[in-house]
């Protein structure tokens, strides 16, 4: 366990008054409002490794790296220092009338470098909700551009996640970013997930992945191919689940794209910078798409930065359209910010020269193995991971994989459990627990993650309500 800790002159009062100041005032996201005011915030105060420390002084081992993104591990020095040394130099340069600064420029390339060899540009942004958004725009642009104005509708896939902005939050498929928000819009459908644990073939994987490509025919079929623009896909569905696809299904779905003239977008925001083994998952298959959205792991969570990769048709596309003298009228105050963007350097730098990506491809069987050993357990009916991302699924019933009731509340129950094991991770609504541990983690440590993990679903085990689900 980490020896850091938060300072013990931190007075009871003053934490009673951040609670306070924060019930009143400060709006969470993805949150009950007014269940939040009811309990108030868990107030974080320090970080180092892989270990956070609360306001209390109670240490926490983080199993879910912040929210899928502290890759690198808190406490990262010379992370730190680039920041600092930008911030000296160079705190803010507009992109706009053809400004730059080298960070970005630099940033620019290194992602041209490192993604698929279809990717060529980058459009520097603030995270993930904003490079789906930015895709997007980018995608009715081009059609236009091209002569093929009609291609306006988007396909994505059920239980995916594509961020929360205006438009990002209808290719998301979770009902709660749909309720009241008047989405999806006429234009996004979706279609099926590639789930092997809940997919009616699931059991053959082969039959899942022509199952999910027949699906996106049907629908582009059901459209007019003249219609639709572009299919989106999580290599990996997180927040869905973690739902992990078979091997082959992420190229299949590409080829069929191809096949069908649309563009397929691979959103790597939670999967991208070395999560799944490889620097993206789409590189596993060997998969080259039009666009790629990325965030979290670019800058390790440390700042804020995502991107939004383009392919040099679709780049060639719209530019080549352009009226002559015309901007393209997309862009924002803090698009290729030179302190994100020089942070975003030297954790790029720590993937490969300091050896994090190493340690993740040699902790991950020790992690899978960890998993499978908890499949035994009696609320466990599945286990699933690829590289450092992870799920256990709860079930009432193995044999007939019956969910638990929501009415148990046993997310909200399961996350208190945890806190108090002095664990984190993530607790979906129905049953699932999420897992992606910062990329250093050690032996270890996931030794001790799934230790804790086991002792929460024991204490949830002797609860009554779910004993009785279980004798159901």
């Amino acid at each position: 366990m980490s020896s850091h800790a938060m300072n013990p002159s931190t007075a009871r009062t003053d934490i009673d008054h951040l609670v306070a100041l924060d019930r009143a005032h400060l709006v969470h996201p993805v949150a009950n409002w007014r269940q939040h005011e009811a309990r108030g915030p868990l107030v974080l105060a320090s970080a180092r490794g892989a270990w956070l420390t609360d306001a209390s002084g109670h240490e926490l081992l983080d199993g879910f790296a912040g929210l899928w993104c502290v890759n690198v591990g808190y406490g990262q020095d010379s992370v730190v220092h680039a920041a600092t040394e930008q911030l000296r130099a160079l705190p803010y340069a507009t992109g706009y009338f053809d400004f730059a600064s080298e960070p970005a420029i630099r940033l620019a390339a290194r992602l041209a470098e490192i993604t698929p060899p279809s990717l060529t540009r980058a459009y520097l942004t603030l995270g993930g909700s904003e490079a789906v958004d930015a895709a997007v725009r980018f995608i009715v642009q081009y059609w236009n551009a091209v002569g093929q104005p009609s291609k306006k509708h988007f396909i994505a896939l059920e239980r995916g996640y594509h961020g929360s902005s205006s438009t990002g939050a209808g290719l998301t498929a979770l009902p709660v970013f749909h309720r009241g928000f008047d989405l999806p819009l006429s234009t996004q459908h979706h279609i099926p997930s590639p789930n092997p644990y809940r997919h009616p073939q699931g059991g053959d994987p082969q039959a899942l992945i022509e199952s999910s490509v027949a699906a996106l025919r049907a629908k582009v079929s059901e459209l007019g191919a003249d219609q639709v623009a572009a299919f989106f896909c999580e290599p990996i569905q997180g927040s869905g689940g973690v739902i992990v696809p078979p091997v082959g299904w992420l190229k299949a779905m590409r080829e069929a794209a191809r096949e069908l003239d649309i563009l397929f977008v691979v959103d790597e925001v939670i999967t991208g910078f070395g999560r799944t083994g490889t620097m993206f998952a789409c590189q596993a298959e060997g998969v080259e798409p039009d666009l790629m959205t990325m965030a979290k792991g670019l800058t390790s969570g440390y700042v804020p930065m995502g991107a939004t990769m383009l392919s040099e048709r679709v780049y060639a596309g719209i530019a080549d359209a352009a009226p002559a003298g015309a901007p393209i009228g997309h862009g924002a105050t803090y698009s290729a910010h030179p302190v994100s963007a020089a942070v975003a350097l030297e954790v790029l730098r720590l993937y490969t020269e300091g050896g994090v990506l190493d340690n993740a491809r040699r902790v991950a069987p020790y992690f899978d193995a960890a998993l499978e050993g908890l499949r035994d357990h009696p609320l466990v009916g599945d286990a699933r991971c690829r590289g450092l991302l992870g799920a256990l699924e709860l079930v009432s019933n193995k044999a007939t994989k019956q969910l638990f009731s929501s009415a148990l509340g046993l997310p909200d129950r399961l996350f208190a459990s945890a806190y108090r094991h002095g664990v984190i991770f993530r607790c979906f609504g129905d049953g699932v627990l999420g897992f992606a541990p910062a990329l250093t983690f050690s032996e270890g440590e996931v030794e001790q993650l799934f230790e804790r993990v086991r002792k929460v679903l024991d204490e949830a085990l002797a609860w009554p309500d779910v004993r009785a689900a279980l004798a159901a």
